[in-house]
């Protein structure tokens, strides 16, 4: 029977492994973390304002990273970082399958959109504030602030599905890497 965490049961080093090498590979520290303007450079490319950048730590998450040696491998979650330049957009996107965590780090206006069920509802988050959305619901966000934000991504899931757009959304037809 597989446990699904490299065949370990919780709390159980894997075996031929020592606890040190099996929590080491566990570590991602902030001076190996490289900041990837380009995994969402295709959503730049339709427009600048889509400019923003992720630092991965647990998995690849939804930007459509195939790979990242550099990140702890995801079991049950991804978490990343991402810095959102004065005025940048994160466009409207949907992930069906999976919930999405925004905490906002650093930054003071954060409008967040959502839209579900034809409904539309908007809202601003500032430093130290979350949200959580449900499988199911677009979500797009804004920086209103005039400095650089940053804010940490979660999903619920070590492999999300790549998010879709609406279907009226400038970024619906564009193909991804």
């Amino acid at each position: 029977m597989s446990t699904g965490a490299g065949d370990t049961a919780p709390g159980v080093v894997p075996q031929g492994r020592s606890l040190a090498d099996w929590i080491t590979g566990r570590i991602a520290r902030y001076e190996t973390r490289t900041l990837d303007w380009e995994a969402l450079e295709f959503q730049a490319d339709v427009d600048p304002r889509y400019r923003r950048a992720q630092m991965r730590y647990v998995g690849t998450g939804g930007t459509g990273v195939s790979k990242d040696s550099n990140t702890v491998p995801a079991e049950h979650f991804t978490f990343s970082t991402m810095v959102l330049p004065a005025g940048c957009e994160g466009p409207m996107h949907v992930h069906r399958d999976v919930e999405e965590v925004f905490f906002i780090l650093r930054g003071s206006r954060i409008r967040l959109m959502f839209e579900a069920g034809g409904e539309r509802w908007e809202t601003m988050l500032g430093e130290r504030d979350l949200v959580s959305v449900p499988p199911g619901v677009y979500r797009g966000l804004v920086n209103e602030g005039l400095e650089e934000a940053l804010m940490c991504v979660m999903l619920g899931t070590a492999s999300p599905e790549r998010p879709t757009y609406p279907p009226d959304h400038p970024l619906a037809g564009v193909g991804r890497p």
